[in-house]
């Protein structure tokens, strides 16, 4: 029992390192302030943001650590990379010190890195200590990470609303002292005794009480941390924030009293094969077990998905291209029928993967929608500024982490409607990319604080959700023991992205700046005002992510019937 409630500690820290080390989310808050102290142009300051994301794909070296330090050290080598990161960053924007662009560059870099740091040390904590419940762990975990923008907001006006500066200070210190505050709970973590089948239910019950709690702890979050607030009021809701996320401690005593749970609310709600556990590695290896031995019954069939027969009754035919008529000719009947998926689980080496068109239907997806919409959270203050905005920064920020934080909770909800609606995760990636070209179309055709608010809400709900399921699709795909690496390999397109993405948008800037029309200068750098200065940013942004739905589409056709088969089997050993 003790190591139950140790356990369930362990998730609640978790959720406090996620919660504030989201530091990258606050870039839009200072980046003005930023820009005018250096004396650069938007084009720079945009490569700054890009060293942010480029230490993404340094991410590997944290894994690299775990192999010869312990997890504690993992993580305070983490903070103590942020705390540098930032804190310099921080004497520079105070002009107490000054620096050249370059040792700038590898101060964005740093702190960069050290979010990946601390992401590693997550996954390990929910994956040692949830082995049964793992993706549920990540998934709710994960979720916290874009609300790190409404707390360092409500932190900020509590201590001095008027300074932008201290948006950095905050980032250097608060994720040291949150480090500090796991550490006990991380050195005493429980010993690993496997569940019985029932213990793994009553863990989904509490995940499920858990997410519901999230859910409020955003909207609280929405509503009272994406405007600004007096001095008194600001430390009112940043005591309610805290208190909601202290909250979960008390998850031990629900463990406790999990047989009234059982008696009272476990009866009315049917767990027993809804699918709370995503795609467990033990399901992924009956899939393919079972999957050998029809290749091996009904070997030259020709059909990629086998028929199932049961004794001497109707066979079920799961043929993909039987179901869906794909044996049309043409350039998309090609597309989709070529080299399918076989089966979910199966390992790929990195040599593999990039030789599979899946993956790189899957890396364009994720590409051109959500590292898009990470690129416009990172442009989002001089966008604001730009269309005259500049007082609804934060507004805009906070209001963009809060929906990247529903769009994650929402990657888990296919799991948990599992039994009564089964649709293939790549199918609900395509539907999650949807509201991002619609985004920027709005965007493009309205310069008004509406569009501009519905436009940000939009986006940050498309790419939180497809950072959360990207995990999980990654490891579906291509294999859940491989995952690490595979996925590493996938989110390189996020700092290529913010290069790209980033440079087209101020290139586009600049040019407008340059061109006469509405101009303000402050010290040496440039400011662009009017529309024009992100409205071919817009167009073009959105003409990228109709591409990214257009490949995820494919993607799903292509594995539309190995998730079905997969979900057939599983279905075949519940019932």
């Amino acid at each position: 029992m003790a190591g139950q409630s140790r356990k369930w500690m362990i998730l609640v820290v978790t959720i406090w390192i996620q919660a504030f080390t989201g530091t990258n989310f606050d870039f839009s808050s200072y980046s003005s302030s930023l820009k005018s102290v250096l004396g650069i142009s938007q084009v720079q300051l945009n490569y700054l943001a890009t060293a942010s994301d480029l230490g993404k794909v340094l991410g590997w070296s944290s894994g690299l650590a775990l192999m010869y330090f312990p997890l504690w050290v993992v993580l305070f080598i983490a903070a103590f990379m942020g705390f540098i990161g930032y804190g310099i960053q921080w004497l520079v924007i105070r002009q107490i010190i000054s620096l050249p662009y370059f040792l700038m560059f590898l101060l964005c870099l740093l702190a960069g890195c050290s979010i990946c740091w601390f992401n590693t040390v997550c996954f390990v904590l929910c994956i040692r200590n949830f082995p049964a419940n793992q993706p549920l762990a990540i998934s709710l975990t994960v979720s916290f990470n874009g609300v790190s923008a409404a707390l360092y907001n409500l932190a900020a006006d509590a201590i001095d609303s008027s300074s932008t500066s201290l948006f950095l200070i905050l980032n250097a210190v608060i994720p040291l002292l949150t480090s500090v505050a796991a550490l006990i709970p991380i050195l005493r973590q429980p010993s690993l005794d496997p569940l019985p089948p029932d213990g793994v239910r009553r863990d989904s019950l509490i995940f499920l009480l858990l997410n519901i709690l999230a859910v409020l702890t955003g909207i609280y979050l929405l509503l009272f941390g994406s405007t600004s607030y007096d001095t008194a009021t600001a430390r009112l809701f940043l005591g309610g924030a805290i208190f909601l996320l202290i909250f979960p401690l008390f998850i031990p005593g629900i463990v406790y009293a999990r047989d009234w749970f059982r008696r009272a609310i476990h009866s009315s709600i049917r767990l027993e094969g809804s699918g709370f556990v995503l795609v467990d590695v033990d399901d992924l290896e009956l899939h393919k077990e079972l999957l050998t031995r029809e290749n091996s019954i009904n070997y030259g069939n020709g059909s990629v998905a086998q028929v199932l027969n049961n004794n001497d009754g109707p066979t079920t035919t799961l043929s993909f291209r039987q179901k869906s008529g794909y044996q049309s000719a043409g350039c998309c009947g090609a597309i989709v029928g070529k080299n399918q998926l076989a089966m979910l689980g199966e390992d790929h080496t990195a040599r593999a993967l990039v030789r599979r068109l899946d993956f790189w239907l899957y890396y364009v997806a994720y590409f051109c929608g959500g590292t898009i919409g990470l690129v416009y959270s990172n442009n989002l203050g001089q966008i604001a500024q730009s269309l005259g905005q500049s007082s609804n920064t934060t507004t805009l920020v906070t209001l963009y982490s809060s929906f990247s934080f529903f769009g994650r909770l929402l990657s888990a909800a296919p799991d948990y409607i599992r039994a009564k609606l089964y649709f293939a995760r790549t199918g609900w990636l395509a539907i999650a990319l949807l509201p991002t070209p619609i985004a920027f179309m709005l965007l493009a055709s309205s310069g008004g604080s509406l569009a501009l608010h519905t436009g940000t809400a939009l986006i940050g709900l498309s790419s939180g959700f497809i950072f959360a399921a990207a995990v999980s699709i990654t490891s579906e795909l291509f294999g859940p023991n491989r995952v690490g690496v595979n996925h590493n390999i996938v989110i390189t397109n996020i700092p290529i992205g913010s290069l790209v993405y980033g440079l087209l948008a101020a290139i586009v800037y600049d040019s407008n700046a340059s061109s006469g029309l509405s101009i303000l200068t402050f010290s040496d750098s440039v400011v662009c005002m009017g529309r024009d200065c992100y409205f071919l940013t817009f167009v073009w942004w959105a003409c990228i992510s109709v591409l990214g739905l257009a490949s995820s589409v494919l993607l799903f056709l292509r594995t539309r019937h190995a998730y079905d088969h997969f979900e057939h089997n599983r279905s075949t050993q519940l019932y």
